[in-house]
């Protein structure tokens, strides 16, 4: 089974205390965000979980405290990195700071688990077609050496993004092939491996992989170990990633980013931040009366599955 950190809140950033507990006890609570009163417990030991995916768009919180993790779990980290500003990404530090942190983060974990995610790709007045291409070219200059790939998809024009974010404007299949181009372009320019996720179309014309942006390959390769074959159902339309469980909770990311799906408005994490508590299970409150707790399945993927040693 593979654990997804990052999938519905910035847990590395705004939760560091509480996930660096959650590893250190050994098993966390997730509650169903359909089913608010199931509640299902995860075991976060070697011995349970194939591998973790960390998300995040700052990393330097947990960085101090990875080597407790990495010594133990096979891990894959995705560091988010865009063209926008605050305008968009109001609790993103700056591009320049991003990039000084993924540094960091190659340097601890190893650049063969990171991925840069240059994510989701959109249109305004401010960031055109030519923005993205100058920004893109100019980290995709400073991030290659630290990368293991890089990771893009085009903005999903789902209803709310026309309440938040009204300056958008809608691609179209010439602004997707021109974009597809001149990020192929560049990526070829410096060695950067790329590839899309979550997108419909195929760009391998313009040397842009077709993949998911967790498959088991890639947590394979990153880690030195081996999987068995299995079908990748995806999470959704376009999805060719692994299926993994996520233990953060929706409405509970404080970045704020305009064309996020999984706040339903940036100030509703603000307000349910005050039921946080560290040293809880679940992310958000406590266990209560009314709910059913009961274990999750984790189902190993790999062929012969073994603790790993501390390093």
């Amino acid at each position: 089974m593979i654990i997804n950190t990052g999938g519905r809140t910035d847990t590395v950033q705004y939760y560091t205390k509480w996930l660096l507990k959650r590893f250190e006890e050994g098993y966390v609570y997730s509650r169903n965000p359909l089913f608010p009163n199931k509640v299902t417990r995860y075991e976060l030991t070697p011995e349970t979980v194939d591998g973790v995916q960390f998300c995040s768009k700052n990393y330097e919180p947990i960085l101090a405290e990875l080597p407790k993790i990495i010594h133990r779990f096979h891990t894959y980290f995705h560091y988010t990195i865009t063209a926008y500003d605050k305008d968009v990404e109001p609790g993103v530090p700056s591009i320049d700071e991003s990039m000084e942190t993924l540094k960091k983060l190659s340097a601890v974990v190893g650049k063969q688990r990171v991925a840069w995610r240059y994510d989701p790709v959109l249109l305004t007045q401010k960031y055109t077609l030519q923005a993205h291409l100058e920004t893109f070219e100019r980290m995709a200059k400073t991030l290659t050496p630290y990368v293991d790939r890089c990771i893009f998809s085009f903005v999903e024009m789902y209803k709310k993004l026309e309440t938040n974010m009204p300056e958008l404007i809608a691609l179209t299949e010439a602004d997707k092939e021109a974009l597809a181009e001149g990020l192929g372009g560049i990526a070829a320019k410096y060695g950067l491996y790329l590839q899309t996720c979550g997108t419909n179309g195929d760009y391998t014309r313009y040397g842009i992989h077709p993949s998911g942006c967790m498959t088991l390959d890639m947590m394979g390769r990153a880690n030195g170990i081996t999987f068995r074959s299995l079908k990748h159902k995806g999470m959704r339309q376009g999805c060719h990633c692994i299926e993994s469980r996520d233990i953060g909770a929706y409405d509970t990311c404080m970045n704020g980013c305009k064309y996020c799906y999984a706040n339903k408005r940036p100030q509703k994490a603000f307000e349910n931040y005050q039921y946080h508590d560290p040293d809880s299970p679940l992310l958000l409150g406590h266990l209560k009366d009314t709910d059913t707790l009961q274990q999750g399945n984790q189902r190993s993927y790999r062929y012969n599955k073994a603790t790993i040693k501390e390093k």
